[in-house]
């Protein structure tokens, strides 16, 4: 009676670990069946595994909850046509730790090296895209994760690249600790809401390191974005915060660290913005508070279209940039108030720590250089000194309301 027991419980455990292997589909690069034939052949809840090697395959199309899983270097090529390495259809699949390369550039479709559309919970982890076209493309997805991966690209004009990271009408989301190299826009986001991009490093991209339109409540907070084409450009959102980034050395004729157009309703807080063309450019742009941030040698710290308003400035620290402040308007209806002038030559009687005498931050160089580039060359001439002292005694080309009243005597540190 016992040993019947016995081999009862046996044969359930065998049963159990049975269905535990069927769980689990192996993938070699010997197989001829490839990767589809094992995605097609597993039930939803499996796992994939696929081992190392080299895999020339593309147009992988996963219907189904799956984990894919590379063990060692497995690399996935796509070179050999046209589409997207893997695209997802299915909610729940998680895909980690696969090495894909050269995905088919194309003016018609969007190909990527891991695609999903309307997906729900997947995530995206550890991968690394090598030659990618679009690297991570998702459409329509909702709550999901994309963390860890290192994106390369090879693009060389506009026109013939795509982004490294690339969401649409995407909720809910994610994005953290990637690296982004070499692609049109380094994160591109169109349409998205309640995203938190954190602890990405975007460089060398031809346009943005981030570009996002039309993408509302969404949070940026510890990216790096440097010698990129024309810097971060931020349109058309409202409810946006960006917190301790770096934007640093993006130079160029139309290169801005930070370009902030129809944005509403956000934080500006603690970052750092150095070495750049124009530290933050700001057109159309309402109710914004920039706190804490550092501006440090860049050409122009700021600049502030006139129809920008009601956006506060406080706590900023502002050291050797070429021109503090510009902007096109007579009148400010934006507020500067006990920021940090590396150019003040004020003074503290009663050592509070504020300046006795208020700041104006915009010079007539400053104003005259931003309506003609070519002044420039007089740059430190011994005329244009002479011209900003008549004009602080005078002023009649610098908007008197744009004045910080409370300047501080010392840097502001973290």
């Amino acid at each position: 009676m016992i040993l019947k027991l016995i081999n009862i419980i046996f044969c359930l455990c065998l049963i159990n670990s049975v269905e535990l292997i069927a769980g689990i589909i192996y993938v070699n690069p010997k197989d001829n069946s490839g990767i589809q034939t094992a995605v097609d052949k597993a039930k939803d809840g499996d796992t994939i595994i696929i081992n190392k090697g080299v895999y020339k395959q593309n147009s992988i199309v996963i219907k189904r909850n799956l984990t894919v899983i590379g063990k060692g270097e497995a690399i996935i090529d796509g070179s050999i046509a046209d589409g997207s390495i893997i695209y997802v259809e299915s909610t729940k699949v998680h895909i980690k730790g696969l090495f894909f390369k050269n995905v088919k550039r194309t003016a018609i479709k969007d190909n990527a090296a891991i695609r999903l559309n309307n997906s729900e919970g997947s995530v995206i982890e550890n991968n690394k895209i090598l030659n990618g076209f679009f690297g991570i493309y998702l459409a329509r997805c909702n709550d999901f994760k994309i963390f860890g991966n290192k994106i390369y690209g090879y693009s060389k004009t506009e026109s013939s690249s795509g982004n490294g990271i690339h969401l649409f009408r995407c909720t809910t989301a994610v994005i953290k600790d990637n690296y982004i190299e070499n692609h049109r826009d380094g994160i591109y986001l169109e349409f998205v809401s309640k995203a938190n991009i954190m602890q990405n490093h975007s460089l060398l991209n031809l346009r943005y390191g981030l570009h996002f339109m039309f993408s509302d409540g969404c949070d940026y907070e510890r990216n790096k974005f440097e010698r990129n084409g024309a810097g971060v450009a931020v349109m058309y959102s409202k409810n946006v915060n960006m917190r301790n980034n770096q934007f640093h050395n993006n130079w160029g004729s139309s290169a801005y660290g930070l370009l902030l157009k129809d944005i509403r309703d956000g934080e500006i807080i603690n970052n750092k913005f150095d070495n750049n063309t124009v530290g933050v450019y700001m057109e159309g742009s309402n109710r914004l508070d920039f706190k804490r941030n550092d501006f440090i040698k860049n050409g122009w710290a700021l600049k502030i279209m006139g129809n920008c308003v009601d956006n506060h400035f406080n706590q900023n620290n502002f050291i050797s940039n070429t021109f503090e402040v510009a902007t096109n308007s007579k009148q400010s209806y934006s507020y500067f108030d006990n920021n940090y002038w590396s150019g003040y030559t004020g003074y503290d009687i009663n050592r509070d720590g504020i300046g006795d005498v208020p700041y104006s931050p915009v010079t007539l160089f400053s104003v005259v250089s931003s309506n003609n580039p070519e002044a420039l060359i007089l740059l430190h001439s011994f005329f244009i000194q002479i011209l900003e002292v008549a004009e602080k005694v005078f002023p009649s080309l610098t908007p008197e309301t744009l004045k910080d009243k409370k300047p501080l005597m010392k840097r502001i540190n973290d």
